[in-house]
């Protein structure tokens, strides 16, 4: 098992230990681990980006549903479409909404986890 692996298994583990029940309710999984594995290759893969990642993404989860994350994320996911079709997905009042409250959970979580 490589490196990365074994932090991966330890931050599956530790985030299903340490979520409140409502919020290891309302995201999957595999939700959990694809932002904590997205954090953690942004800070380094060090057992203390796991510990960052892991309280970051608790603070989200604490902040927006797990609806809503999906709806800011498909929002920017789709805002990458090149031409008309994504400025729909940047420029619409319900993605800026959208995306504004996962920017606004997100900043509360570096403030929170990273300093």
């Amino acid at each position: 098992m490589t490196t990365l692996s074994s932090l991966a298994a330890a931050a599956a583990i530790m985030l299903a230990q340490s979520l409140p029940a409502e919020a290891a309710d309302d995201f999957p999984t595999d939700a959990t681990a694809d932002y904590v594995f997205g954090c953690m290759q942004t800070n380094g893969n060090t057992r203390q980006a796991l510990e960052r990642c892991s309280c970051s993404f608790d603070v989200v989860a604490s902040l927006i549903s797990y609806d809503r994350y999906v709806e800011a994320s498909t929002f920017l996911s789709m805002g990458q479409v090149v031409g008309e079709k994504g400025a729909l997905f940047k420029t619409s009042e319900e993605s800026k909404a959208a995306i504004g409250d996962l920017r606004r959970a997100q900043a509360e979580a570096e403030i929170r986890c990273f300093e």
